[in-house]
């Protein structure tokens, strides 16, 4: 039998959003009221990953202050450098930089020569400590060959609300499921990507499982891949076992189990909360993920198991 590590590890589950936006960049909200409003919808803890550019003054924003006995935050950015295939600037999700990480050549948010690659910006962050995803793929116009060029990131973005309600790109599933299947050890991510001038806030979390609601403890998880992401639904077991991989959750309609290629599965019902899903369909895949739809279509999604 094989399981995931977030149904596995010691602690409990903690609910938390990637990805966020402040007045110290692009945001409109200050920091304390993003903290605020986090804190009071319910969330453990938050990211504030505000855009990592001389225009904004490089920010890794100290929301050391908003913490409190029941939330707590860490320490990120958004960073930018290099261009893409398609000739724009690099987006690299980083939670967990220290303070002082060395800003790239990036006076703003356009290309300029001589700029730091953004896959050796990437590295350069997890050498520093962070917990490192590709952002927004579908948003960004990301190519096959740009993901495989970020060698050291931990994660893929693979749903981003504020992508979804401003740009209907929400989509990192595509270029996700091909590292995968080129043996590329990735996580998932769903994120918020909140700026507060639309609806992109509340729409997509991780729930971490570690021993305590700490940075250091939340940054270890997310490193270890001790985690599921979720638009609502709760996972609360994947187990793969021969033939079938039984999935446990809040009420469901679809269970779905995925591999490589072509490879699917899915089993329908109502109020579902424990399914078993044969993966003969998977084509002998060396990775299986699950995803769960509820009745409003909302969802949740493991990270792969390597079988």
């Amino acid at each position: 039998m094989i399981r995931p590590s977030a149904f596995t590890a010691a602690g409990r589950f903690w609910r938390g959003n990637l990805h966020t936006h402040s007045t110290r960049s692009d945001g409109v909200l200050a920091p304390e009221e993003v903290c605020r409003r986090y804190r009071d919808e319910g969330y453990d803890f938050l990211a504030m990953t505000d855009h990592f550019i001389g225009h904004y003054g490089y920010p890794i924003v100290d929301t050391v202050p908003m913490r409190t006995n029941a939330f707590t935050t860490i320490l990120g950015a958004e960073l930018h450098s290099g261009a893409m295939a398609n000739g724009e600037l690099w987006h690299i999700l980083a939670v967990g930089l220290p303070p002082d990480f060395v800003p790239s050549d990036s006076p703003d948010f356009g290309v300029h020569p001589g700029m730091e690659s953004g896959p050796e910006l990437a590295a350069r962050a997890v050498a520093a400590g962070a917990f490192v995803a590709i952002a927004h793929p579908q948003w960004s116009g990301l190519t096959l060959a740009d993901a495989r060029s970020i060698t050291a990131a931990h994660a893929v973005e693979i749903y981003n609300h504020g992508c979804a309600v401003g740009a209907d790109r929400a989509d990192g599933f595509a270029i996700a499921d091909l590292l995968l299947s080129e043996g590329r050890y990735l996580s998932m991510i769903a994120t918020d990507d909140a700026h507060f001038s639309e609806p992109d806030h509340f729409g997509g979390w991780v729930m971490v499982k570690a021993g305590a609601n700490e940075p250091e403890a939340l940054l270890a998880a997310l490193k270890r891949g001790d985690f599921y992401s979720s638009q609502g639904p709760e996972l609360r077991d994947v187990r793969v076992e021969g033939d079938r991989v039984t999935v446990e959750s809040s009420a469901v309609v679809s269970v779905i189990a995925m591999g490589q290629g072509t490879g699917a599965k899915a089993v329908h019902g109502q109020s579902m909360t424990r399914a078993e899903v044969p993966l003969a369909r998977l084509n002998d895949s060396p990775w299986v993920r699950v995803a769960v739809i509820d009745a409003a279509g909302r969802r949740a999604w493991s990270n792969p198991v390597w079988r």
